[in-house]
C-alpha cells in the first residue's frame, strides 16, 4: 500500500471513529438544554399538563418511542416528561432553523433525509439504541392534527434492534410554542400518555417489504387506540387492528 492509500485509509478511519456516536459526550449539552426547557422554554412558550403511564418506560436500557406528531413541541414535551436520555429523528431542514437551528445540533438530534432510505440516519440510531439510550420516532414523517399512513422506518428500527416500542400518545400541543399571554395558555396544555410496550416478533429478522407494511399498520393501529376519535385519521377503523407480528412485554 503506497504512502497516499495509507494516509486516505487513516483520515477515513478517523472521521469514522469521529462520527461514531458517544452518549458521554451529550451528557452535559442536554442537561443544560434540559434545564433551559424546564426552566424557561415551557414557561415562557408553552404549557405542559402532565404525563401517564410513566411505568411503561424502562428505567434503564434501549427502546423507540413513537408518537403522533401535532405540533413542534412535541418531541420536547416527551423529553422533559422523563429524565432519562432521548434522541428524537428529524427531518435534516431543522438543523437549517434561523436560531433555533443549534440546539438540535447541540442535543445531537438525528436529521433524516425525508423521502429516502437514509442509511447514515439508520447506522446512526443502531448505535445510539446499542449505547443504551432511547430513539424518539414520529412515524408518519410529518405534523399534523389526526394520523396519516406511515413510513414503515419504525417497522424496521424494531425489527432489527430487537428493542421495546413505546406508543406515546400526545394531546394538548396543537395552539404551541405561544407566548404566556395568548389564548392558548387558556387550553389545559400538553398531556403525554406513555403505552403498554411491545416488540416486533420478527426481531433481529431481515422482514420483507410486506412484513414491514404490515408490523407498521398494527403499531399504529395500537397509537390510535390511545388516541381520541378524531386524531385517529387514516386508523380510525380500529377493528382492521390486527396483532399477528406484535408481542407485548413488561417493563
Amino acid at each position: 500500500m503506497n504512502t497516499l492509500s495509507q494516509s486516505t485509509l487513516h483520515n477515513s478511519n478517523k472521521k469514522a471513529i469521529r462520527n461514531r456516536y458517544n452518549h458521554r459526550s451529550y451528557q452535559w449539552r442536554r442537561k443544560i438544554l434540559r434545564f433551559l426547557l424546564e426552566k424557561v422554554g415551557f414557561p415562557l412558550l408553552a404549557k405542559y399538563d402532565h404525563a401517564e403511564g410513566l411505568e411503561n418506560v424502562p428505567s434503564e436500557g434501549p427502546a423507540l418511542i413513537m408518537i403522533n406528531h401535532i405540533a413542534f413541541i412535541d418531541p420536547l414535551a416527551v423529553v422533559i416528561s422523563l429524565k432519562r436520555n432521548i434522541v428524537p429523528l428529524a427531518k435534516k431542514e431543522v438543523y437549517d432553523y434561523p436560531v433555533i437551528g443549534i440546539f438540535p445540533k447541540i442535543w445531537g438530534v438525528v436529521p433524516v433525509s425525508r423521502g429516502e432510505v437514509d442509511r447514515k440516519a439508520i447506522k446512526k440510531v443502531m448505535e445510539i439504541l446499542n449505547a443504551g439510550e432511547i430513539v424518539l420516532v414520529a412515524p408518519e414523517g410529518t405534523r399534523g392534527s389526526q394520523l396519516r399512513p406511515a413510513k414503515e422506518g419504525i417497522a424496521y428500527l424494531g425489527s432489527r434492534s430487537g428493542v421495546p416500542v413505546i406508543p406515546t400518545a400526545i394531546e394538548g400541543t396543537e395552539p404551541f410554542p405561544a407566548l404566556h399571554f395568548t389564548s392558548a395558555w387558556k387550553t389545559s396544555g400538553a398531556l403525554i400518555r406513555f403505552g403498554r410496550p411491545f416488540r416486533f416478533r420478527s426481531a433481529n429478522e431481515r422482514a420483507s417489504r410486506e412484513d414491514l407494511h404490515k408490523m407498521t399498520d398494527e403499531a399504529m393501529y395500537i397509537l390510535a387506540g390511545m388516541l381520541p376519535p378524531h386524531r385517529r385519521g387514516y386508523y380510525s377503523d380500529l377493528t382492521k387492528a390486527t396483532s399477528d407480528t406484535i408481542e407485548w412485554i413488561n417493563v
